[in-house]
C-alpha cells in the first residue's frame, strides 16, 4: 500500500531521523553515536536525533560531535510511562521511576519542551495504542517506526489523521542498517532542540518513508506502510 503525502509550502525541508538509540545509554543498542552520525551523513539525512532510554547523558559528547561533524544531533529521550513509550524533547530533569502518561506529558508541557507517543501500536507491550484517545497535550504521534510491522504503522497514522496529531517517523535504530528507515521532514531552520520543538508544534513535520539511494527532493512523496 503506498501514501501520497502532499507538503504544504513551507519552503526548503530537511530530513531528521527522530528515533534513535546509541549504545553508550540505550541497552539494546548496538551502535556508537560516531557510527550513526557516520550513516546519517553517508546516505544524506540533514540530522538525527538520539533518544536513548530514560536517559539524555549524551547531550554533551552530541553537542561536541554535532560541531565537529557539522550536522544537528538533537538529544531528546524515549521515556516508558505506564501505559507506554513517549519521545520527549525539551525537557531537562527526566522522572526516576515510571510514572503515568498523563502526567509526565504535562510535565513535560510545563517545562515547554513536546511529547511524542512513539509507535503506538507495536505489539511489544510498549506502544500507548488506543489509549491515545485519553490523553491531552500530546504534540505529536511516531506513525511510521522502524521496528513496526507496516499494519500497526498505518493503525497509528489513522488515528494521528482523525484526532489531527502531527505525524512523524524514526527509525529505532538499533543496529546500523536501521538508520534512516523512516524520517521526518522539517523546514530547513531547523537546528537545533527549540527549532524541533518548535516545527512539532506548529505541524510542520510529515513522516517519510526514506531510500537514500533516490534522494527526495521534490514536492510528493510516497510513504510505504505495506
Amino acid at each position: 500500500m503506498i501514501i501520497n503525502v502532499f507538503y504544504r509550502d513551507w519552503g526548503a525541508k530537511m530530513l531528521i531521523d527522530i528515533h534513535m538509540h546509541e549504545s553508550k545509554y540505550s541497552f539494546d543498542s548496538y551502535v556508537s553515536l560516531e557510527e550513526i552520525v557516520a550513516k546519517a551523513k553517508y546516505i544524506g539525512l540533514d540530522g538525527i536525533c538520539i533518544t536513548d532510554h530514560e536517559s539524555n547523558q549524551i547531550k554533551a559528547e552530541a553537542t561536541e560531535l554535532s560541531a565537529k561533524e557539522e550536522i544537528p544531533i538533537i538529544v531528546g529521550a524515549e521515556v516508558l510511562t505506564q501505559e507506554g513509550d513517549i519521545l520527549v524533547f525539551g525537557l531537562n530533569d527526566l522522572p526516576k521511576k515510571k510514572v503515568p502518561a498523563q502526567n509526565f506529558i504535562d510535565l513535560v508541557n510545563e517545562a515547554g519542551g513536546i511529547a511524542v507517543a512513539a509507535h503506538p501500536f507495536r505489539d511489544n507491550g510498549r506502544g500507548i495504542g488506543e489509549g491515545i484517545r485519553n490523553l491531552t497535550g500530546l504534540a505529536g504521534i511516531e506513525v511510521f517506526n522502524g521496528s513496526t510491522k507496516p499494519d500497526n504503522n498505518f493503525q497509528a497514522y489513522n488515528l494521528a489523521l482523525e484526532l489531527e496529531i502531527p505525524c512523524l517517523g524514526g527509525s529505532v535504530t538499533y543496529v546500523i542498517d536501521r538508520v534512516g528507515k523512516f524520517v521526518t521532514s522539517f523546514p530547513d531552520w531547523v537546528r537545533d532542540t527549540e527549532d524541533l520543538i518548535e516545527a512539532v508544534k506548529d505541524d510542520k513535520v510529515v513522516p517519510v518513508s526514506y531510500n537514500y539511494k533516490d534522494r527526495l527532493n521534490h514536492s510528493n512523496f510516497n510513504i510505504e506502510v505495506g
